[in-house]
């Protein structure tokens, strides 16, 4: 193996000074609009998010303490390092983790069975498990018996049979009403 050739030298060295040229354009423009947005904001407070935080901590790490001194940054170097050694300590703190045992259902799922079987009540397990995959959600037949189990709603042919009293409610309250004022008419006089 030979040494490398003079023009590959040059070359390589005239394509690292375009893009070093190429790379101090775009922070230089950055910088500007950095400036231009602070002024606009006048010392205002900016809100992050907790996954914003995650992500510029994470940067504000890989530049160094020493280069983000340099810069005029939003938040200061301490900040942004405190910020980064909180996201370090969430990700093995292992309280969050998830515990043993499959993951409970969805509050959303649950409702929209609840609702499935109240506004159907011929549709049994297995009829609204088709119908939440029609929705894409894959959700069991015996986790859908469970739901509504815990719900105190009754499988789909004893379901069908009874009239829930808001139903009977809602069909009869002309006549409620109505009797009511006749008999309130008939005290009166």
């Amino acid at each position: 193996m030979g040494s490398v050739p003079p023009l590959f030298t040059f070359l390589l060295m005239v394509a690292s000074c375009w893009v070093h040229r190429q790379q101090f354009i775009v922070i230089e423009f950055l910088q500007a609009e950095d400036r231009l947005l602070k002024e606009r904001l006048r010392g205002k407070r900016i809100r992050f998010t907790d996954a914003e935080r995650a992500l510029l901590a994470r940067k504000a790490k890989a530049m160094g303490r020493k280069a983000l001194l340099e810069l005029d940054t939003l938040v200061s170097p301490g900040t942004w390092m405190r910020w980064h050694r909180r996201l370090v300590a969430q990700k093995w703190a292992f309280s969050k983790r998830r515990s043993l045992g499959r993951p409970g259902i969805m509050r959303e799922i649950t409702q929209l069975i609840v609702r499935m079987a109240q506004d159907n009540p011929s549709w049994g397990y297995t009829r609204i498990q088709g119908a939440l995959a029609n929705l894409r959600h894959k959700v069991g037949r015996g986790t859908v018996a469970n739901v509504l189990d815990r719900n105190g709603i009754e499988p789909a042919p004893e379901r069908g049979k009874r009239t829930r009293w808001s139903t009977f409610l809602k069909e009869h309250w002309k006549v409620f009403a109505a009797s009511g004022f006749v008999r309130h008419r008939a005290k009166i006089t």
